[in-house]
């Protein structure tokens, strides 16, 4: 029987809260949200319009994107 480590279901867990935070936040911004992946930190959730433009160095760490739903042109 094969089974998942406490670490590993944390990682999962801090990971998809990220991601529910990005699409959360998304749905109220212009911007992509980023979910980047930190050695420190674990997951972040970042806002591509904090980063102008965003370095490279995070760009290499993005594990996970949503696109921002605001949309002012009609």
């Amino acid at each position: 029987m094969h089974t998942i480590s406490n670490t590993a279901q944390a990682d999962n867990a801090a990971y998809f809260a990220v991601c529910t935070r990005a699409q959360h936040r998304a749905r109220s911004s212009y911007f992509t949200q980023y979910v980047i992946m930190d050695r420190e930190f674990g997951y972040l959730a970042v806002d591509e319009g904090d980063y102008s433009p965003m370095p490279m160095e995070m760009i290499d760490r993005v594990v996970y994107a949503v696109t921002g739903k605001l949309d002012d042109e009609f």
